[in-house]
C-alpha cells in the first residue's frame, strides 16, 4: 500500500514563490516547504501504524493545532457528538469531511476511505502561514495559507474531497506516487475531488465548472484555479505563478525527475492528461459524471495495482465500461474516444475501428443517454456504416497496388 504525505499545492508552484519580490511570501513559501519535507520524513516512521486507530464507523473529529506543528499536541474543538464551533475553519472542515463520506456511501456504497468505517480525523490551523494541505495516510491536515497567495484550505470542498480521495486510492489501487502512476493517483483525487463538489451541488457534467482549488487559490487574482479537469493548462496564468503546466496531451507529456523537488516525475503536471480523458467522457456521457463516468473510474481503480501506467488504465476503464454497460454502449464509446483524444489508444482497438467509432460517440453529442433498444439500435448501425466505409477504403486501397 502506498503510504506518502500526498499535498494539495505541488512544488513547482511554491518554487513560483521563493523567486517573489516580496519576502513575506518568500518565507511562507520557505516554511512550507521546509515543514512538508519534515512530515515527509515522520511520515515513513508512522506508516507501520498507520492503520491503528482506524476503525470508527466513519466518525469525523476535528482537532485544533493553534498553529502548532505537532499534532499530539492539538486540541479536540468538534465531534460527531459535539454543537457546531464558533470557529468557520472548524465547521467548514467537519462539513467537508461528511459530505465526501456521505458521497461514497450512497454514490459507491463504500463505508468511508477505507471500506470498513476508517474515523476520520482532521486538523485545522497547522502551522502559521502554512500554504498547503495534506493527507498522510491517517488524517486530513489544512494550513490557513498566508492570505495572500492562498487562503485558509478549508474553504474548498474540492480541496478536502482531493486529499481525502488518496485515501481511497491507498486502500484500492495502491497507487505509487511516482511518474504515472503517481499523476494517476492526482488524477484520481481531482477526478474525486471534482465530483464529491457537483455531487453537493446538483450539477451536471454540462454546468460544472471542473475547477480544483478556485475558493483558495490566489485571493487578489479573479477567474484562477489550482487545476482545471476541463482544459489543462489553462488554470492560471499571472505573474506571480507563471502559467499552469499541465498538459491535456500525451504529446506534451512532462518528463521530470523523480525527486520531491521534481515532483516525483511530475505527478502533479501530468494528471492533466487522465484529468482530461474523464472530463470528456463525462460530457459525452452527459448527465451527471459521478453516475455512470464515476463508477467507470472508481471499478478501474479497484481494478488498478501499484505500478498502473496510463495505457493501463485507459484500457481497465474500456473494460469496465463494457461489464458495467455493454460493448459498444454509449459509455464504452464515449470512453474510448475520450482516451484517443489524450493520445492513447486502446490496446487490441485497432486504430481505423477506434477512429470510427470516436465519431460515432461524438454524434452522441455528450447529451446524456437515450432510451432503450432505440439508441442502442442507432448506435450499432452508425458503427456498422463506419466499418463497412472502412472495409470499402481498404479494398480500393488494395485494388491500386
Amino acid at each position: 500500500m502506498s503510504r506518502t504525505v500526498n499535498c494539495i499545492i505541488p512544488p513547482h508552484l511554491l518554487d513560483k514563490l521563493l523567486e517573489s519580490d516580496d519576502s513575506d511570501v518568500r518565507q511562507a513559501a520557505l516554511d512550507t516547504m521546509l515543514t512538508t519535507t519534515r512530515l515527509r520524513g515522520e511520515r515513513s516512521v508512522r506508516a507501520a501504524i498507520a492503520g491503528a486507530a482506524a476503525l470508527g464507523n466513519s466518525r469525523r473529529t476535528i482537532f485544533d493545532c493553534q498553529q502548532g506543528r505537532f499534532l499530539p499536541l492539538a486540541v479536540l474543538v468538534r465531534s460527531e457528538e459535539g454543537a457546531a464551533s464558533g470557529d468557520k475553519s472548524v465547521n467548514r472542515a467537519f462539513d467537508g469531511l461528511g459530505v465526501t463520506s456521505d458521497f461514497y456511501q450512497k454514490v459507491f456504497q463504500r463505508n468511508s476511505l477505507d471500506g470498513m468505517g476508517m474515523r476520520l480525523d482532521g486538523y485545522v490551523h497547522f502551522d502559521r502561514s502554512y500554504n498547503n494541505a495534506f493527507w498522510d495516510g491517517r488524517q486530513m491536515v489544512f494550513g490557513d495559507g498566508d492570505g495572500r497567495t492562498f487562503t485558509d484550505f478549508t474553504g474548498s470542498l474540492d480541496v478536502i474531497a482531493h486529499e481525502l480521495a488518496h485515501g481511497v486510492t491507498e486502500f484500492t489501487a495502491g497507487l505509487a506516487y511516482h511518474h504515472q502512476p503517481g499523476a494517476l493517483n492526482e488524477s484520481m483525487s481531482d477526478v474525486f475531488g471534482s465530483l464529491v463538489k457537483q455531487w453537493s451541488a446538483g450539477q451536471t457534467a454540462e454546468t460544472a465548472d471542473w475547477l480544483i482549488g478556485a475558493e483558495v487559490f490566489t485571493p487578489g487574482i479573479e477567474a484562477d484555479a489550482l487545476r482545471s479537469l476541463k482544459a489543462p493548462g489553462t488554470a492560471y496564468d499571472n505573474a506571480l505563478f507563471g502559467k499552469d503546466p499541465q498538459p491535456d496531451h500525451m504529446s506534451g507529456y512532462v518528463n521530470l525527475p523523480n525527486t520531491e523537488r521534481g515532483d516525483n516525475g511530475g505527478v502533479h503536471v501530468n494528471s492533466g492528461i487522465p484529468n482530461k480523458a474523464f472530463y470528456l467522457t463525462a460530457v459525452r456521457i452527459g448527465g451527471f459524471a459521478w453516475q455512470a463516468p464515476g463508477l467507470i473510474w472508481y471499478e478501474s481503480l479497484k481494478a488498478s495495482s501499484i505500478e498502473t501506467q496510463f495505457q493501463d488504465f485507459a484500457d481497465t476503464t474500456y473494460q469496465q465500461a463494457e461489464t458495467l454497460f455493454g460493448a459498444d454502449s454509449a459509455e464504452q464509446l464515449a470512453v474510448l474516444a475520450a482516451w484517443q483524444e489524450v493520445g492513447i489508444q486502446i490496446s487490441g482497438v485497432p486504430v481505423g475501428l477506434a477512429r470510427a467509432r470516436s465519431r460515432a460517440a461524438d454524434r452522441n453529442g455528450g447529451g446524456g443517454r437515450e432510451d432503450g433498444l432505440a439508441a442502442l439500435s442507432q448506435q450499432i448501425g452508425a458503427l456498422t456504416t463506419e466499418v463497412r466505409q472502412l472495409a470499402d477504403d481498404v479494398a480500393a486501397l488494395k485494388a491500386t497496388r
